[in-house]
């Protein structure tokens, strides 16, 4: 077995766990669930039927991860957050079976903070941040930081994890390549007459380099 399992976890076959994986005390990965590599599931985990996670995946105690939900590489999903899979649950008239089941996408190296709520049918982006005790109902864009309930954007984060602080950060959202736009009004250091350096132009709308960003603001 090229991956470890707590003796008081329960891995249902068939399924399928990458090299390097832990699994932690009272955890179940039911049938039919892919789990990449270097993974962490921490205590009190349960991954449903057929449920997708990629690699560099953890997931800390008290999440369950329900079929329909897919995570792609480096998730971080924080302790007792809530995924869900049907969107008018009712217990006199059940719904059940992959059917019914409404799908959720995390993409990847977002993080989902200490019990936020992802309710399903929505797409986490890439590198996005869900604030503790979100409740997300929408699709969150890239690198966007959601708190609230519903859940909002307030700011935007770095794939490492830093605030990004630039003029005019809630209406302008950045790229996907480590640019980000920038009006033309505002690539003037606000305040000075100090440029920020250009990374290319397109229409009437600049790129600005991170790291020029993180130094210059």
């Amino acid at each position: 077995m090229s991956y470890f399992k707590h003796e008081s976890a329960y891995v249902d076959e068939p399924c399928e766990i990458g090299e390097g994986t832990k699994i932690w005390h009272f955890s179940h990965v039911q049938s039919g669930a892919k789990i990449g590599k270097q993974c962490v599931l921490g205590q009190n985990v349960n991954v449903g039927n057929n449920v997708t996670i990629g690699n560099f995946v953890k997931i800390q105690n008290n999440v369950s991860v329900y079929e329909g939900v897919i995570l792609e590489d480096y998730v971080f999903c924080g302790p007792s957050m809530v995924f869900t899979n049907i969107l008018n649950p009712r217990s006199k008239y059940p719904q059940v079976g992959a059917a019914f089941y409404v799908k959720t996408l995390v993409k990847e190296g977002a993080s989902l903070g200490a019990n936020s709520t992802i309710v399903c049918g929505i797409t986490i982006g890439r590198f996005a941040m869900v604030g503790a005790g979100a409740a997300v109902t929408k699709d969150v864009p890239d690198y966007a930081l959601v708190v609230g309930d519903p859940a909002r954007i307030v700011g935007w984060w770095s794939e490492g994890g830093s605030w990004i602080s630039y003029p005019d950060i809630r209406k302008v959202p950045p790229t996907s390549n480590t640019t980000y736009p920038v009006l033309a009004s505002q690539v003037f250091k606000p305040g000075t007459n100090q440029k920020y350096r250009l990374w290319e132009k397109s229409s009437n709308q600049y790129f600005v380099n991170h790291a020029d960003i993180l130094v210059n603001s």
